[in-house]
């Protein structure tokens, strides 16, 4: 072809070939040689001028992307049968990309005009860009169970092992997947009522034995009340949803606001951009842009969504899984701040000064489309010298601009002194078939750093800015420890040689000195964690009364909305306060935001003992077949019944039974939180250094029982023999078996040499 194409043939020709848009591919398509190839490269240049095409390096594509999760409608097949599908809601000015549909074995049958949510994969093919895997059929929303199967002569049947769950499920000899008998399955509703008025099932998914690590996670959902799945009516009003135009909104599609976040995150609620203060007055001063996910323009007060977002309350997060607070046509799709996408954002402008003070901030709602999805690696990589491709372009103008404003940032927080806990944060790995592959503990990166301390001035503003205005709203609050938690935390570190002053209004620096202190010697492990111990627990409340922890006399959550429905609270109190629209905070919420706040500090401390106990039960499978290995670790709980102990290769805790310790009875002081060796004087203690051997290990529940063979390098005298872990601890702690307790003589002796011991400590370690 020596005839110049046209724009629409160009177009046509790079949605259809990914992989071969440089100007040397589209002239060797077109058969344009010689002189023409300027022709094609002006013509190639006024589509990109005009948004149609976006060039990188020597190539060119189309700049807009479909996000990761997409309505789409099927509408045709390929010559091998295989299904094609359309995007519902394509944004971009170039040609609509082709998505190529890949069915599994479990997924229902599809035809053309089907309308589907699916997970979209970007590939380069020649006859596709996506690939997409089905999430639900839009207009489906059958009910899940999950439960164990037993075998029958037609089928079988399903006991479901949510609590309260009375019923079995029928399942029809063609419905059971292959499941054997025994197994813990995933099922569907397959229709109506059968005999006996039991409900019909179709097995989705074989979880195998229910004490496997695939199920782990599911049976804590279900132990823990934790509604995994969204009524009908949640469905179909999710699925009504349109994206948000830019009516109302401020246009905030150029600027490069960057997400970053782990490497396998699925939604983005966050994007920041940072750039030297122009203004004369701020010498050395940056301005942040912090935008956030505009859920409150979806979900709105006294809709369904809503009320599913409050009774969930938060998402809940699982090594394999996350259970979420809004269905995934909005955490995944509408919500999230997908690359090259265009998203409804509340963002907040602030002028900082060099040594990291707000000068001043404003709100605003736009709209905004992220030119990178980021992840911490890859940006901590990026400025320490190793720049990706997708790092590179962005360094100069972006990363060292945020790198420097969180600097500034810092200086500030070190004046402010935060609660600086060196407690490092498990990463649980799977392999593709649920079992745990490795337990490491995180990286602590700067990268990580700057996007919190961004973050926390978000909240602190939005904060301010609702105060000043006098709006309700829901703060975090984190009150400061009792009397009561000091003085053991006193006692602790005194018997480690160091000191917390007393006499003073505690203050978050003082816990940092004593922190700092006990840095990188034997007791820095003993004093974070009874430094933790010592603290509160955070909650909400409409009630502004500060958050000890982070040194901040006014703190509020308003950075995390797809996640977090006090977020989406401050979302709406923003939105009424700046007069936006009618999708703010209603009369009936103001009214029952103290009710609010008490069932959302609830769902969370629900959703953290599950998390809690899905690591346990992966750990303690992880280590089942290592019994009788020995291990190092720390004291990290004492009570009656023994001790807890923290092991060093995975942060997995585990029980000593006070009956399996030496050969004399050990008094518990709930007072010091000790356990005292009647006849050696002996004080285990938390903090201590010990070597443990695994006793036992029970996945279905998590426990771990140890035998403690050394404490702080003194080999422990061998007990009577071990006699099982997850219980009570037998006479020796303290019960009143008949010859069980040493004589008063004994005791006092005992706590006599303890105080010489303590005393001593105490003058060498200073």
């Amino acid at each position: 072809m020596s005839q110049m194409p046209t724009r629409e043939q160009i177009l046509d020709w790079i949605a259809a070939n990914p992989t071969q848009t440089s100007k040397r591919d589209i002239a060797k398509a077109f058969g344009i040689k010689g002189a023409a190839r300027i022709d094609l490269k002006r013509l190639l240049r006024e589509l990109e001028d005009e948004g149609h095409l976006e060039k990188r390096k020597k190539t060119y594509r189309d700049p807009d992307r479909l996000p990761p999760v997409s309505v789409l409608q099927i509408n045709g097949q390929t010559p091998d049968g295989e299904l094609l599908a359309r995007p519902m809601e394509w944004q971009g000015e170039g040609v609509e990309p082709v998505v190529l549909f890949v069915a599994r074995a479990s997924d229902p049958a599809l035809g053309e005009g089907d309308r589907i949510l699916a997970r979209l994969t970007q590939v380069q093919a020649p006859d596709h860009h996506y690939e997409a895997r089905l999430i639900r059929r839009i207009g489906t929303n059958p009910r899940m169970i999950l439960g164990i199967f037993r075998e029958g002569a037609e089928g079988g049947r399903i006991k479901p092992i949510e609590k309260g769950s009375d019923k079995d499920w029928t399942v029809a000899a063609g419905a059971t997947g292959g499941a054997k008998d025994g197994e813990l399955v995933e099922a569907e509703q397959a229709g109506p009522k059968g005999r006996m008025g039991l409900p019909r099932a179709r097995i989705v998914n074989r979880l195998g034995d229910p004490s496997a690590p695939r199920a782990v996670s599911l049976i804590a959902i279900h132990e823990h009340g934790i509604p995994d799945s969204f009524p009908d009516a949640v469905i179909a009003e999710a699925d009504r949803l349109k994206p948000a135009g830019l009516k109302g909104r401020e246009d905030l599609r150029e600027m490069p606001l960057v997400t970053i976040d782990p490497a396998d995150a699925r939604d983005h609620d966050d994007a920041c951009f940072a750039e030297p203060d122009s203004e004369p007055g701020n010498k050395g001063g940056h301005v942040l842009w912090v935008a956030i996910a505009d859920v409150a323009h979806y979900v709105r007060p006294g809709t369904e969504l809503d009320r599913e977002a409050r009774k969930r309350g938060n998402s809940s997060y699982f090594p394999d899984r996350v259970v979420p607070m809004l269905p995934d046509r909005l955490s995944g799709d509408l919500c999230s701040l997908h690359e090259g996408v265009p998203r409804a954002c509340i963002a907040l402008r602030v002028r900082i000064d060099s040594e990291g003070e707000v000068l001043s901030h404003r709100f605003l709602r736009g709209l905004m489309r992220s030119p990178a999805s980021l992840n911490y690696q890859e940006v901590q990589e990026a400025i320490d010298g190793a720049p990706n491709d997708r790092t590179a372009p962005l360094l100069d103008d972006v990363i060292k601009p945020l790198y420097a404003c969180y600097e500034a940032l810092a200086k500030a927080r070190h004046r402010r002194q935060p609660l600086d806990l060196d407690l490092p944060e498990r990463r649980i790995e799977l392999t593709e078939d649920g079992k745990v592959a490795s337990v490491n503990f995180r990286d602590r990166l700067d990268a990580h750093r700057l996007i919190e301390e961004f973050m926390v001035t978000a909240n602190v503003c939005a904060a301010q800015t609702l105060i000043r205005k006098k709006s309700p709203l829901l703060f975090r609050v984190h009150e400061e420890p009792s009397p009561e938690k000091l003085d053991s935390l006193r006692e602790t570190a005194g018997a480690a040689g160091l000191t917390l002053a007393k006499g003073q209004v505690l203050k978050t620096a003082h816990l940092n000195r004593l922190l700092a202190d006990a840095a990188g010697g034997d007791n820095a492990e003993l004093i974070n964690l009874a430094t933790l111990r010592s603290m509160t627990q955070a909650y909400y409340s409409p009630v502004h009364l500060g958050h000890f922890g982070l040194s901040l006399a006014s703190y509020a959550h308003f950075t995390s909305p797809i996640r977090r429905y006090a977020d989406l609270i401050v979302h709406r109190a923003l939105i009424s306060a700046h007069g936006w629209g009618d999708d703010g905070l209603s009369p009936q919420e103001i009214d029952g935001l103290e009710r609010t706040a008490e069932h959302i500090s609830s769902t969370e401390r629900r959703s953290m003992m599950a998390e809690r106990d899905t690591t346990d039960r992966y750990l303690a499978a992880f280590l089942s077949d290592r019994l009788g290995a020995e291990f190092e670790g720390t004291i990290s709980g004492v009570v009656k019944f023994g001790l807890f102990v923290k092991l060093d290769e995975t942060g997995a805790d585990g029980l000593v039974p006070v009956s399996t310790i030496g050969r004399e009875y050990f008094h518990f002081d709930a007072d010091a939180g000790t356990l005292m060796g009647a006849d050696s004087g002996r004080v285990l203690r938390l903090g201590q250094r010990v070597t443990v051997k695994l006793k036992e290990a029970a996945p279905v529940t998590g426990g771990l029982a140890f035998e403690l063979l050394s404490v702080e390098g003194e080999t422990m005298p061998k007990g009577d023999g071990f006699r099982g872990g997850f219980g009570g601890g037998g006479r020796r702690g303290g019960g009143k078996s008949k010859g069980a307790g040493p004589s008063k003589r004994k005791l006092a002796r005992a706590k006599k040499k303890t105080a010489s011991k303590d005393r001593k400590v105490s003058r060498t370690r200073r």
